[in-house]
């Protein structure tokens, strides 16, 4: 599995404003030059983070982003998803009929790649954006 840039942005960009502080807004080209992401680019991520019902957008003057809900509520899981979508490692874990082995749901391969797909949400859901925000970035 390789997480995209636009993924690595989308983390950047929540926490800047994890760091901000709740119900501090922040316009999208301040985000932009403290997380070094092109300013473009971080719009279309920061829709997607919208959408997710990650991040808050206020429109006008007064305008810019801010979280959703309290950093610790928010993790690296919810940044990944709201980015790439749900996270499967392989194929058949998802649809199993998707098989190239014709083995329809079962083999060692696929219990093998649950594990590891098991194991890869639970610890992105461990890591909030509280806890990242009190570290050094």
């Amino acid at each position: 599995m390789n997480i995209k840039q636009e993924t690595d942005y989308a983390i950047r960009a929540v926490l800047i404003l994890a760091k901000w502080g709740m119900e501090n807004k922040l316009d999208a080209k301040t985000i932009s030059e403290k997380g070094n992401v092109p300013l473009r680019f971080l719009l279309k991520l920061l829709g997607k983070l919208s959408q997710a019902n990650i991040i808050k957008s206020y429109r006008g003057v007064n305008g810019g982003y801010e979280l959703s809900r309290e950093a610790r509520d928010i993790t690296l899981k919810d940044v990944v998803e709201a980015i790439e979508g749900p996270i499967a490692i392989n194929r058949c874990i998802y649809d199993k009929e998707a098989c190239n082995a014709n083995k329809i749901g079962y083999c060692a391969i696929h219990k093998a790649m649950c594990n590891i797909q098991n194991t890869l949400i639970r610890e992105l859901e461990k890591v909030n954006f509280e806890d990242l925000k009190n570290e050094p970035w």
